[in-house]
Formats: structure tokens, C-alpha cells, sequence
């Protein structure tokens, strides 16, 4: 009877024992699935945040951020293939890494309106510049020497306005487009040129003026 009653205590104990090592598989499995399930939410939420700041201008207001979260992104990417490969996979580092990638571009999509706005204003600043270069490259034109020796460069000089006020007008398209980094190159461009005229005018206007005190 005795001896009965040791054996049911010992099977209670292995019984219990089993109970436990099943209990702790269960937990193990359930936690190799949990980290084996593929992040396609997380990997979707991403990629739908990195296309939209590159659809609102991050190529033109942000191109290098934006390459180093397309390279963050294709890190992500690489990880997860290995994890696929894996029998026992775990996505936890593809996860924080697509999480980056997510909090990254959030956070530079809001900054892209504040520097297309930027880009906008520095645009015109230079287009207003540009204007003001070339009307007073004109006035100054019309002031210049008109003699024999000089009525060449007068045309010349007037071609030269003609097809930078041709050019006021193409930058002026280009704001519209807002095509502002273009547009602000262009711009200055032409006031470099208005000026130099404006310049070369200059210069003629005081030779003759000193030739006169002679």
C-alpha cells in the first residue's frame, strides 16, 4: 500500500513536470512564431511615408535625407531577405529598422513645405534682382556714347537686353512651373550679365567724359 502511494506521487510529480516542459514549449513556440511573422504592415506603412515625401518635392527640397533614408530603407529590405531565408526567423531588428525608416521620413515630409517656401522666396528674390539689373543696364545704354566707333556696341548691347528680357520671361515660366532651384540659377545668371553690361556702359561713359576735360 505504501509503496502504491510513493508510485502515485512520483507519476503526480513527472505528470506535473510534463505539464511544465509543455506549458514552457507552448510559450517558446508562440514566441518563435511571434518573431517569425513577417512585417508586411510595418514594410507597407513605410514604403507609403518614403513615396510620399518624395512625391511632394523631397528629390528638390531634401535629395540628400532622402537618399540616406532610401538607403536605410534598402537595408530594411536586405535584413528581411535574410530572415526569409532563416528557418527560425526573427524580424525584430527588420521591425526597429522599418520603424526608422517610418519616423525618418515623417519627420522630414514635414519639413518639406518650409523649404519649398524658402526655395520660392529666394527665387523671386533673385528674379526681382535680375529685373532690376536689366532695366538699369537699359537706362544706362541710353545714356552711352553714340559716336562712329561706338554705335556697334550700342547694338550689340541692345541685342544682348533684348534676349536677357527674352530670359526674364523664361524664369518667370520656370516660377510658375515652380521649378524655384532652376529658376533662381537662371535669374542670377542674367543679372551677371546685366551687370556686366551695365558695367561696360559705365566704363564708356567715363571716357568720354574724361576726353571732354581735355
Amino acid at each position: 500500500m505504501r509503496l502504491c502511494k510513493i508510485k502515485m506521487r512520483e507519476e503526480m510529480k513527472m505528470n506535473k513536470k510534463r505539464v511544465i516542459y509543455l506549458a514552457l514549449g507552448v510559450m517558446i513556440l508562440a514566441l518563435l512564431l511571434g518573431c517569425s511573422k513577417k512585417p508586411e504592415q510595418e514594410l507597407s506603412d513605410s514604403k507609403a511615408v518614403l513615396e510620399a515625401v518624395a512625391a511632394e518635392g523631397g528629390e528638390k527640397y531634401a535629395a540628400e535625407e532622402l537618399n540616406v533614408i532610401q538607403s536605410e530603407m534598402t537595408a530594411a529590405l536586405d535584413e528581411m531577405a535574410v530572415q526569409d531565408g532563416k528557418f527560425f526567423k526573427n524580424y525584430d531588428k527588420t521591425k526597429e529598422m522599418l520603424a526608422q525608416v517610418k519616423a525618418k521620413s515623417e519627420a522630414l515630409q514635414a519639413e518639406i513645405p518650409a523649404r519649398k517656401e524658402k526655395a520660392k522666396t529666394d527665387a523671386q528674390a533673385s528674379l526681382d534682382a535680375a529685373t532690376m539689373a536689366v532695366a538699369d543696364a537699359k537706362a544706362l545704354l541710353g545714356k552711352a556714347p553714340k559716336g562712329k566707333g561706338s554705335m556697334a556696341d550700342i547694338a550689340a548691347f541692345h541685342a544682348d537686353l533684348q534676349g536677357l528680357e527674352s530670359a526674364l520671361t523664361e524664369t518667370q515660366g520656370l516660377m510658375t512651373s515652380e521649378d524655384y532651384f532652376v529658376a533662381m540659377d537662371k535669374a542670377n545668371g542674367i543679372k551677371d550679365k546685366a551687370s556686366e553690361i551695365s558695367t561696360q556702359v559705365t566704363e564708356a561713359l567715363a571716357k568720354v567724359k574724361a576726353a571732354k576735360k581735355r
